[in-house]
């Protein structure tokens, strides 16, 4: 085991020293490839949004409120239970519909929207069919949804764009081309154009987000039953976008509801309870929130959220244009991770105070999650920078292992000797004591310290290690003032880099006053250094053999400054 971990630091210590703070580069340069190929290929990153809208938008303090004129008339498992005595079970005689927006005509409601798929015949009931039909007809706000099937199943229909009433081409030369579309079976809903789709499309992990508005098939629009809505009430002019990004209301059930069979039972009464104006100028949904109806879905906001909410939900956000914009696309998402990466690679690059870059870098992806957050909760912007920020953490996380494989592979060559056939290992140590009338900040004595890092960085690829020792520990040792230890190891037969090293030791002595100067230190501020050498024998015990060299430098630097007195 002691032979692995011996092996392990010698190589990592041979690839610090071949790679240097080079390895930062190529890692970001790494990282810049497979934030491309991401954003043009895998899209992984492009899809990270959807976990974290999801526990944003789900915990907003500011939530947008409900159109109060938005209303949903619930076929609930109550209704199915107290009509199923008159009408039997489900589905109900269409008679039942007919009289029911015939009663609600007469309040002259803003829109009827029908969130039911009227697909077949009622074969064992025609002249109830033919009553709903004269009713609708004799309508000119009602609305009906139609189902775009599987295009794997188009190949199956007969049915070609131009054979919906209302339909439009945005190009001339659109192909007719079959689409498998359900479509409401009585021929007054059809001539009506009041036509929209009520697709729900669930995001690959199955929550639904988003609502389409409109599908293009071959350069035919078919638009949601949303859209439909909102252009038969004229009430925005802005085009929206395919998919909408849903600026939910809150939690199932926000929505005003009613109960299709106590609305149905009250318009049958002689003696009615409700309100005679109820439903005047009301976008007035009819939908179903019973489960054996099984129109429920997984949402952002809960695991099971009533379909006729959603299109409610939808519908509102048409009608006053205050769907989610979501900040996204390959180009911002591309920007903002290559911002991220290449700010903290730069960092990591130019050896900035690594305590300094943890807190900036936590900070700041902080701030941009909150900033996101705040957004969502005081606009109808959503910016997404879950992936850029899931990036920058990749990169800092490895970069930060690096940094610290960097420092205990050099502690470990500066304590042991470990390359094969080497008596010993060189170590020219270099104590700087500095002094001053004023006391000196952990922030000063750090940037100090990152400046001498530098400089012998610049000086020599001879890699140089350089620690504080702080004067204010509490004891004898508070005797001891402010001080920083430089240290260079090489091998202990190799004249010219002794010789370069050496070198290096004496110019950065010389530059100390100007390095001072440039950290912010006191002017009064006076600093000594000494050089001293020495051999660590690998045979011996390396901690005793430390102490000793540092103890020998010490002593000659308090002989140098008697000498100078």
């Amino acid at each position: 085991m002691i032979k692995l971990r011996l092996l392990l630091s010698q190589w990592l210590a041979s690839i610090t020293r071949v790679l240097s703070n080079n390895f930062y580069l190529y890692l970001c340069a790494l990282l810049t490839v497979l934030v491309l190929l991401d954003a043009n290929v895998f899209r992984i990153g492009l899809n990270m949004r959807d976990r974290a809208f999801d526990l944003m938008v789900k915990n907003r303090v500011v939530v947008p409120k409900v159109d109060p004129d938005i209303v949903i008339i619930d076929i609930n498992e109550a209704s199915l239970s107290a009509m199923s005595g008159e009408y039997g079970r489900w589905p109900w005689p269409r008679q039942v519909f007919g009289e029911f927006v015939e009663n609600i005509e007469a309040q002259h409601p803003k829109a009827i929207v029908f969130d039911i798929l009227f697909s077949d015949a009622d074969v064992y009931n025609p002249d109830s069919d033919a009553y709903f039909n004269d009713v609708i007809a004799g309508t000119d706000n009602t609305f009906f949804p139609m189902l775009r099937l599987s295009d794997k199943s188009d190949a199956l229909s007969k049915i070609t764009p131009d054979m919906i009433p209302g339909i439009q081409s945005s190009n001339p030369n659109a192909a007719k081309k079959p689409i498998a579309i359900v479509l409401p079976h009585f021929e007054a809903a059809l001539n009506s154009k009041r036509l929209g789709t009520h697709n729900i499309y669930a995001d690959t992990d199955g929550i639904a987000r988003e609502y389409r508005l409109w599908h293009d098939e071959n350069g035919w629009i078919l638009p949601s039953l949303p859209l439909t809505v909102g252009n038969y009430a004229q009430m925005n002019s802005l085009s929206p976008p395919q998919n909408m990004l849903i600026n939910w209301r809150g939690k199932p059930f926000t929505y005003q509801f009613s109960s299709f069979s106590d609305v149905h039972a009250d318009m049958a009464s002689k003696v009615k309870k409700r309100a005679p104006d109820e439903f005047t100028n009301k976008i007035v949904i009819i939908g179903s929130t019973a489960p054996s109806l099984f129109d429920i879905k997984a949402t952002a906001m809960a695991k099971e959220f009533p379909g006729v909410e959603i299109l409610a939900t939808a519908i509102d956000n048409v009608k006053h244009n205050d769907y989610l914009k979501v900040w996204r696309g390959k180009t911002p998402y591309i920007l903002m991770s290559l911002l991220l990466i290449w700010l903290t690679a730069l960092a990591f690059y130019r050896n900035v105070d690594r305590d300094k870059v943890i807190k900036v870098f936590g900070s700041s992806q902080l701030i941009l999650l909150a900033l996101s957050y705040l957004v969502l909760n005081f606009t109808n912007i959503y910016l997404d920078i879950t992936g850029p920020i899931t990036w920058a953490i990749m990169y800092f996380s490895v970069a930060k292992i690096y940094a610290m494989a960097n420092d205990r592979a050099m502690q470990r060559l500066l304590a042991n000797d470990i390359e094969s056939g080497k008596k010993g290992t060189a170590i020219l140590l270099m104590p700087i004591l500095i002094e001053s009338r004023e006391s000196f900040t952990d922030a000063m004595l750090k940037t100090l310290q990152h400046r001498i890092a530098q400089r012998c960085a610049t000086l020599s690829n001879t890699p140089a290690t350089v620690e504080v020792l702080k004067g204010t520990q509490s004891g004898i040792w508070g005797l001891f003032s402010d001080m920083l230890t430089v240290s260079w190891a090489y091998p202990h037969d190799d004249a010219r880099i002794s010789e370069k090293v050496s070198s290096d030791a004496a110019q950065l002595g010389m530059q100390l006053k100007s390095l001072l100067q440039e950290t912010g230190m006191p002017n009064d501020t006076a600093v000594r250094y000494v050089i001293h050498t020495g051999t660590l024998n690998a045979n011996k015990p390396m901690d005793s053999q430390w102490r000793g060299l540092f103890a020998q430098a010490i002593i000659k630097l308090d002989i140098l400054e008697r000498d100078e007195h």
